[in-house]
This record gives structure tokens, sequence and C-alpha cells, in this order.
């Protein structure tokens, strides 16, 4: 394939045929409104700034609770650092393209830019072989990963498979210690592990309303945390999401506009 034109900040990579699609706009919120992840989005920042100045950054597996997050926090990220000078690009791979892997790290490569990819949504079951190409990115074979490229991944399993099948393949294999070995040491390979988890409930109006005085809705405290309240339990889960998703409500009653 050609040399894309590395003019915008963002791509997705797409394989019929191989290329990287330009993205005009990212969407994400900032990274002061992604409340209750305090520690996880100080060290992704952190080790994103350290990747962007040129020194030695480590991989990240972004796992945990859904709804809390995982994939806002590394959009957020992406556009703080380069809101403090650095040219860094954002490249998301889907999950279903990890065998091309090798494909886009050779495009990346040869570039003069240094690159965030980005893997949301990471998991395998059990006869999933991609997990294989993932090793290209965290290992990098022979050629090994290259300098100007850290990969960033979210998952809701810490160990990128269900807990069911890795007990499953320990009790049937002929050597329950190497059953898994190589799907469970896969998340091993990260060298950051940042844990999500699920919001308590002052953390949950908290967010909610730190939205509002971003956006400027205005709404009394008692209302706000009755409706919010009542809004989770209709959803039944109470997450980032979930106060996001009130607040759009919230902001579209109160003819707010958002974007």
């Amino acid at each position: 394939m050609r040399q894309p034109d590395f003019g915008v900040e963002a791509f997705v990579w797409d394989t019929d045929p191989d290329r990287l699609v330009p993205v005009d706009s990212v969407s994400r919120v900032s990274l002061d409104l992604l409340l209750g992840i305090d520690r996880a989005r100080d060290t992704l920042l952190a080790n994103t700034l350290q990747f962007a100045r040129g020194m030695p950054a480590n991989n990240a597996l972004l796992w945990g609770a859904r709804g809390m997050g995982k994939s806002s926090v590394v959009k957020a990220v992406h556009a703080a650092v380069r809101a403090q000078g650095h040219d860094l690009k954002l490249v998301e791979l889907q999950r279903e393209d990890l065998p091309s892997v090798g494909r886009l790290l050779e495009v990346l490569r040869r570039a003069p830019y240094r690159f965030m990819l980005f893997c949301d949504d990471l998991s395998f079951s059990h006869d999933d072989q991609h997990y294989k190409s993932l090793k290209a990115v965290l290992d990098g074979g022979v050629a090994g990963r290259p300098d100007n490229v850290v990969l960033y991944a979210t998952s809701n399993r810490r160990h990128l498979m269900p807990r069911d099948m890795i007990e499953n393949e320990r009790s049937s294999a002929i050597s329950p210690s190497e059953a898994v070995e190589e799907k469970v040491s896969l998340s091993d390979r990260f060298g950051l592990w940042l844990g999500f988890h699920p919001c308590s409930q002052d953390e949950y109006l908290e967010m909610i309303r730190g939205y509002c005085a971003a956006h400027g809705v205005e709404i009394d405290s008692e209302t706000l945390r009755a409706e919010a309240i009542e809004w989770q339990a209709t959803r039944g889960s109470r997450s980032g999401r979930v106060a996001w998703q009130y607040f759009v409500d919230l902001a579209g009653r109160k003819g707010v506009t958002l974007f």
C-alpha cells in the first residue's frame, strides 16, 4: 500500500484493502470529566507522555467493569497529550483485524510519527487463534515492536478469556499447568494493568454533576439526585456510561446542545 497522508490525528485500520482511514473528528470527552478513575487516568497519561517524548513506555491493558471509561480514557489521554504539543497519532485496530497487525506495524514503522495503537473490547474465546497475532505487537517477533508504536487495549476480562474456559482447559488437560499458559500469559505481556471497578453512588452522582457544570446544565441538587438514582435503577446498573446517558437525557429536556 502507498504511504498514507498523516495530516490528521487519528485513523482506523481497514483491511479491504489495507489502508489507514483518516478520522477527522474523534468522539471523546475531556480528561477532567472522567471522574472516579483517577489512578488509572493519571498512570496512563504519564505513560503516554513518556512515549510521546521519545522515552521508553509500556503497552497497557485496561480491564474491568463495563461502562467505567476504559475506552474513553484512552481517547481523552490522546487528546491531552496532543494539547501539550506532541503530534501523537491514534490508530484504532478492530479485534477481527488482528491477523493483519504485522502489515499494519510495517506501515507505522516507516512513518516519522509516534502512534498509539488502540484495540477496544479485546477478548478471546476457547478456539480463537487471533491472540497469536497480538504477540506481534507485544513481543515483536524477529523484527521487534516498532519503537514508535505503543499498544493500549481494553477488555472486560483481566486474562482476556472467560474464567470458565480457563478452568475447563486446566481440568481436562494432561498437563494442567501448561494448558492455558499461552493464552493467560498474553495479558502478562502488557507492562501496565489498569483496573476499572464499579463506581459508588456518590461517584456516580459526582460524574453527573461534573457533566452539568461543564455544559452549563442547571438543576437543583435534590431533583438531580432523585432522577439519577431512578435512572440507574431502571438500567439495573451504575457506571460512568449510565451517568452520561442520564446526563444526555437531562440536557435534552433542558434544551442544551452538547455536540
